[in-house]
């Protein structure tokens, strides 16, 4: 692939997996932004919020680091991609589970029922930041309780928004899906190329 100046601020195995799958080159920023929905914040501002924190929470380690590569390549400048996906059932957003219980809570609303999943993609350099949100509706069949608790003993949702990862186990309990599939998984792959090409094109003027 083509060397980028192209930096991903996720520690996501999935969406290094997708940026991968589109061909896009690129390296990888730790950055710590806390995720806290804030009073009155409506989801889809705050996914939004959540990627565009962490795009330029990206350039500023990358400018702090000074990294020589990138300072003495003018002519290409560095870009960073932050995303956030989240679940939302009746205006609620629901977040990573916090235990056993937990996770048959979420579960238990999302039975039957269709929701939403949003993911915002957020592309950042020193001067600007754009920022593209996705909204995909997923229905799930009715899940039986035992259904639920064995889920949960496989370890997948431990660490998932809404307790569930349509590309893993959770796939069979997806009777319908409206919109992007890459988005729900975590970065609509449609959305972020021509994300990238827009910001690429603005930034070669």
């Amino acid at each position: 692939m083509k060397q980028t100046n192209m930096y991903l601020a996720s520690q996501s195995p999935r969406r290094r997996e997708l940026l991968t799958q589109i061909g896009v080159a690129f390296s990888v920023l730790s950055v710590d932004v806390e995720e806290q929905q804030q009073v009155d914040e409506l989801a889809p501002d705050y996914v939004s919020r959540l990627a565009r924190d962490k795009a330029q929470a990206g350039v500023a380690a990358l400018n702090y680091t000074n990294i020589a590569e990138i300072k003495t390549n003018t002519a290409d400048k560095q870009m960073v991609l932050g995303a956030d996906t989240i679940v939302v059932y009746a205006g609620q957003v629901l977040e990573k589970p916090i235990d056993e219980a937990d996770s048959v809570r979420m579960l238990s609303l999302l039975s039957g029922q269709e929701h939403q999943v949003m993911t915002a993609v957020a592309l950042a350099d020193e001067s600007r930041c754009w920022v593209e949100l996705v909204t995909t509706a997923v229905q799930f069949r009715e899940i039986s309780t035992i259904e639920m608790h064995d889920y949960w003993r496989t370890g997948e949702p431990c660490d998932k928004a809404g307790s569930y990862a349509i590309q893993g186990i959770a796939g069979k309990f997806v009777s319908h899906i409206s919109g992007s599939y890459s988005a729900v998984v975590g970065l609509p792959l449609m959305q972020t190329e021509q994300l990238i090409q827009a910001f690429r094109a603005e930034q070669n003027k």
